[in-house]
């Protein structure tokens, strides 16, 4: 059992198990009182006045207490991180980590925006701590991409990729979670999609574009080329026409 952990550990992308590692080592650094949550949550004044910049950075590592929650939060990292990593970004991994690095910075100016906005105020105090939200918006994102892959939630109904983050939402509901936690990666996710996926098609131009010093991070990446869209199969080599 413990081999076969360490194994599929093993076999985790860079990103999906670095980020994975963190979470559950803040995780457990806080039950076990060695971390203090006090000192990662994410808090604006403590960030502008006293220069405490790493909130803005461990605020996405703690997902609360070690419960059955946390090890759904863990699930859903873990699942549609390493889905994402190894398909849609795979020979990409650059790219995969400036989409976390912008989804990161959506969130965490959707919340100080909010904080200062009359009767939004005191709903978006409440938020501390954007973890969850940063994977719901990897869940978002990934059911964009996969539409038509089709899902059972615990056994009771089937549906779709594409309705999955509603599915998701829904239940937070049902189980009086914040819906505001879901919202916020649905908001992020829907403007990494339309950035990366929709508006490129739309004009030709490609806004978001991976900064050269993070592609440097990453300079032993095998280059993936995407094939089209509007391709299901490459065509065979013109060599091969000629032969036949």
């Amino acid at each position: 059992m413990a081999q076969a952990v360490e194994e599929w550990y093993k076999q985790m992308p860079v990103i999906t198990r670095s980020y994975l590692t963190a979470a559950v080592v803040t995780s457990i650094g806080c039950s076990l009182d060695i971390i203090s949550p006090y000192h990662l949550y994410l808090n604006p004044r403590l960030v502008v006045k006293q220069y405490q910049y790493w909130r803005l950075v461990t605020n996405f590592l703690y997902f609360r207490k070690m419960d059955l929650d946390f090890l759904f939060h863990m699930f859903f990292l873990a699942r549609y991180c390493k889905l994402l990593e190894e398909n849609s970004f795979r020979g990409r991994t650059y790219d995969f980590l400036y989409m976390l690095l912008f989804g990161g910075t959506v969130l965490t100016g959707i919340v100080l925006l909010g904080g200062m906005i009359p009767y939004l105020s005191e709903s978006f105090g409440k938020i501390i701590f954007l973890s969850n939200s940063l994977t719901f918006m990897m869940v978002y994102v990934w059911s964009k991409q996969n539409p038509f892959i089709h899902m059972n939630f615990l056994g009771l109904f089937t549906f779709t990729a594409a309705y999955l983050p509603w599915v998701l939402l829904g239940f937070s509901v049902l189980v009086g979670a914040s819906a505001w936690v879901d919202l916020l990666g649905m908001i992020a996710g829907h403007a990494y999609y339309f950035l990366e996926d929709v508006y490129p098609r739309m004009t030709g131009r490609r806004p978001l574009k991976t900064p050269s010093f993070i592609k440097a991070l990453f300079a032993d990446d095998t280059v993936v080329v995407a094939r089209p869209d509007n391709v299901r199969f490459a065509p065979p080599p013109a060599e091969q026409l000629h032969q036949d």
